[in-house]
């Protein structure tokens, strides 16, 4: 990818965000020969820094998240290519020095709002009243809004200054290898298409589990959620990109009208339907990786007596020729046993058992998307000998076993597509509504039912009634495999 030279501004830059993640995948791709010579990322914030001390501060703050390739000459040099500026959102005068730097020359110009949504608002108005929201883009981070109309009115504060073409709407696990990887073995190959289909497809699970709990943000959370902060987006981004036809073509409409087709054949949920479909848990004392931890009722920040979920599973329903009948389970929880993400793909058995008994989800595609990015199909072998016995083995189709070319991190490839104008891989206002309007019920019927968390001990797999969900369709999750 030949990225153009940019001008990157990181609204947030002293945020967790950009100390965790931003900075550091932006210097494995100035390592990479990502940054022209006029390329540079200016960081905003409230902060009283120079450039000389907010570097100093990188030092002490970023340079320990950069987790490969790290080489001190290397990070001295990107370090030159970091600006920093003070910046009060609320003040339209305060945009003046930013507007200065930027007109010093006519590179691409992208914006990150790496804020809290409540201050979208101020930047946008700001950015715009100083001309500076033409020919440039604007990346936002999830969570948009609490609800459908909250994420509306957000989306009407961006769209007012921004074209929706400029509008990068982020979900970094888009941007994972393994899941462009599925992409490429779909639509890439022959042999995938005719299985992929409600005739050979037992069921999908799509998961994505933490060991942390809540961590320093206990006031966003309580407000938020497992529901909001990850079903919502991540997960059901996860089941658009396995569920959707073959776009029309590689271009983003294409794909993203492929994924809207999906949001809008989900089945929605009666209040009924979520009793029995979804369950709400919340994490009590417990143990993970072998330490003592409390319950989410005991966590910083956190009400007495707080009825905010920390897992959650459901089975989903997507209505079309294609997958009807197919079960879908998504889970998502704090305080499990690892931290994970992964798709699992199970294939019904074959149809008569010629060769005895054969384990259930012996055939089965898993795409695991962290902690390492792999994909492997499971499948049946026959063992050495005189006796038909078979066993259980894989193939793993992991791309750096083929490939000599680096891996990205999630952040790192939509930071370059951002750069580079490639929506593809960014969710657009319609796509990101809908998932609202299919998930908004689920919450509405929790309220309208006081349906209370379900516990679950820390250091678990969730609820038994999570369990249970599965089962009753004849399923197990497949760490259970």
């Amino acid at each position: 990818m030949n990225t153009p030279a940019f001008s990157l501004v990181l609204f947030g830059g002293t945020g967790d965000l950009t100390m965790r993640k931003l900075l550091p995948a932006l210097y494995q791709s100035y390592v990479d020969g990502g940054f022209k010579p006029s390329s540079r990322v200016i960081c905003v914030a409230r902060s009283e820094f120079s450039d000389d001390s907010y570097r100093a501060w990188m030092n002490d703050n970023v340079k320990g998240y950069v987790k490969e390739r790290l080489d001190d000459a290397q990070w001295a040099a990107f370090l030159t290519r970091i600006h920093y500026l003070k910046l009060d959102a609320n003040n339209l005068d305060s945009f003046i020095p930013l507007k200065t730097k930027l007109d010093e020359n006519n590179d691409e110009r992208v914006y990150y709002l790496a804020t809290a949504p409540s201050i979208f608002e101020p930047i946008c108005q700001g950015l715009a009243h100083h001309g500076l929201n033409q020919n440039a883009r604007i990346v936002v981070e999830k969570p948009l809004g609490h609800d459908l109309q909250s994420c509306q009115e957000i989306n009407d504060v961006i769209g007012r200054a921004f074209e929706e073409n400029q509008i990068y709407r982020i979900d970094h696990y888009l941007g994972k290898e393994s899941v462009q990887n599925l992409m490429a073995l779909r639509f890439g190959n022959s042999f995938f298409e005719p299985i992929w289909r409600r005739e050979r497809i037992a069921n999908v699970q799509i998961t994505i589990s933490e060991e942390l709990g809540i961590e320093k943000r206990g006031d966003f959370y309580d407000e938020t959620g497992a529901i909001r902060d990850m079903v919502q987006n991540h997960l059901l981004q996860l089941l658009c990109i396995v569920a959707m036809e073959p776009p029309a073509s590689m271009d983003a409409n294409a794909i993203r009208d492929a994924k809207l087709a999906v949001l809008r054949s989900l089945k929605p949920m009666t209040p009924d339907e979520v009793l029995h479909n979804v369950v709400r848990g919340q994490y009590t004392t417990g143990t993970v990786g072998g330490k003592e931890v409390p319950a989410y009722v005991g966590e910083e920040g956190i009400k007495k007596g707080s009825t905010t979920e920390t897992y959650v599973a459901l089975k989903a329903e997507i209505n079309s020729w294609r997958f009807a009948g197919v079960p879908f389970y998504l889970r998502t929880g704090k305080r499990m046993p690892k931290r994970m993400a992964e798709i699992v793909v199970q294939f019904k058995p074959v149809p008569y058992e010629l060769l005895g008994g054969v384990p259930a989800g012996s055939n089965r595609l898993v795409i695991q998307l962290q902690p390492e990015e792999s994909l492997r199909m499971y499948f049946l072998s026959k063992r050495p000998g005189n006796q038909m016995r078979l066993a259980p083995v894989h193939l793993d189709m992991d791309s750096e076993d083929f490939f000599s070319e680096r891996r990205m991190d999630g952040y790192e490839r939509l930071l370059l597509d951002a750069i580079n104008g490639q929506l593809g891989l960014f969710v657009r206002r319609d796509e990101q509504e809908q998932a609202w309007r299919w998930v908004e019920p689920i919450i509405n019927a929790w309220q309208d039912l006081n349906v209370i968390p379900k516990t679950y001990m820390a250091g678990t797999w969730g609820p038994p009634a999570a369990n249970a969900l599965v089962a009753r369709d004849g399923f197990n999750w497949h760490e259970e495999l």
